[in-house]
């Protein structure tokens, strides 16, 4: 599949750091994007732009906030680099410490919000249009809710929003592809002057083929991690992606090389992807909160109670 307009983005360091509370050390994360600058990756997501002032720094490592000057630290020299992205999460961030683009090393702010919260993410975004960066709106959840609330964010989107993209979030894992293709084309019939982008989770192991579908379907921004580290189950995988686009400007094999370097032995310690819990989870549409909670109990591996927790089954 080779479509020129198509941009993939790895949010590996900001996904994967809800493993380990965002402590990855710089040399770890200068690797990384050392690695998806030569494989041509157009964007590395490096966290979350938080402020300390809500959140600990001696609880959580520097990619929960980015501040700019580390982010210098892991890019510099680093030629022909993928651009940076950060991710602002409604209510978590200090707008007046955000600089201008032209003297951040970010590129690219991405707001997560719900749809009920949509009035504010846009506030949000057309702030940071005026400072310069490229904005996405990535709005989580959808398999909870593609009502009114859903269709009335998207009309005032594309009317008061200054987002270059919007995200379709697989939050939950839960969706098929043919979820995809109604709701790509249901994204794309309102909105008329954005991007569509896809962030998929793996945990019914449909995250890359749910991707596949987006593109099919006429979505541009793709989301994808190393090895596909993230949260729970994970995220659509990057070097699988990087296959199937086709593209001569991506290399998949310095990505290859980072897999085997340092991902392989980061999997030995803290663990994500398929796992039944993940899975059902998935399933049912739920939050992988409860499953990563079960992952951590010695009762990790006791699926049966786990699945009927949520359901009626097995109550007599």
């Amino acid at each position: 599949m080779y479509r020129e307009q198509i941009k993939v983005l790895d949010c590996t360091i900001r996904d994967g750091g809800l493993i380990n509370k965002h402590d990855f050390d710089e040399a770890f994360v200068r690797e990384v994007y050392r690695s998806l600058s030569e494989a041509g990756v157009d964007y590395m997501e490096i966290g979350y732009k938080n402020s300390p002032l809500l959140f600990d720094p001696k609880e959580y490592g520097p990619w929960k906030f980015c501040d700019d000057e580390v982010i210098k630290r892991v890019i510099d020299g680093v030629e022909v680099g993928s651009k940076i992205a950060v991710m602002a999460d409604i209510g978590r961030v200090n707008m007046d410490a955000i600089k201008e683009c032209a003297q951040s090393p970010v590129d690219m702010i991405r707001v997560a919000t719900y749809a009920k919260d949509i009035d504010k993410a846009i506030v949000m975004v057309n702030e940071f249009n005026e400072k310069g960066y490229e904005t996405t709106v990535n709005i989580m959840a959808v398999s909870r809710d593609q009502g009114p609330e859903l269709d009335e964010a998207l009309h005032q989107l594309e009317e008061e929003c200054k987002t270059d993209v919007v995200y379709l979030v697989d939050s939950f894992g839960a969706f098929y592809q043919e979820n995809i293709e109604h709701l790509v084309k249901y994204y794309k019939s309102i909105l008329k002057t954005k991007e569509i982008g896809f962030h998929g989770h793996n945990n019914q192991q449909l995250a890359f083929s749910n991707t596949i579908e987006a593109i099919i379907q006429g979505a541009n921004y793709m989301d994808a991690t190393v090895y596909g580290i993230g949260r729970a189950a994970g995220n659509c995988t990057l070097e699988l992606l990087i296959g199937f686009l086709k593209n001569p400007k991506y290399d998949i094999r310095p990505i290859l090389d980072l897999i085997s370097k340092k991902f392989v032995p980061l999997r030995e310690k803290i663990e994500w992807g398929y796992i039944i819990p993940f899975a059902i989870a998935g399933m049912m549409n739920e939050h992988p909160q409860a499953a990563m909670n079960l992952r951590n109990s010695e009762d990790k591996e006791n699926y049966r109670a786990f699945f009927e927790s949520f359901t009626n089954m097995g109550i007599e």
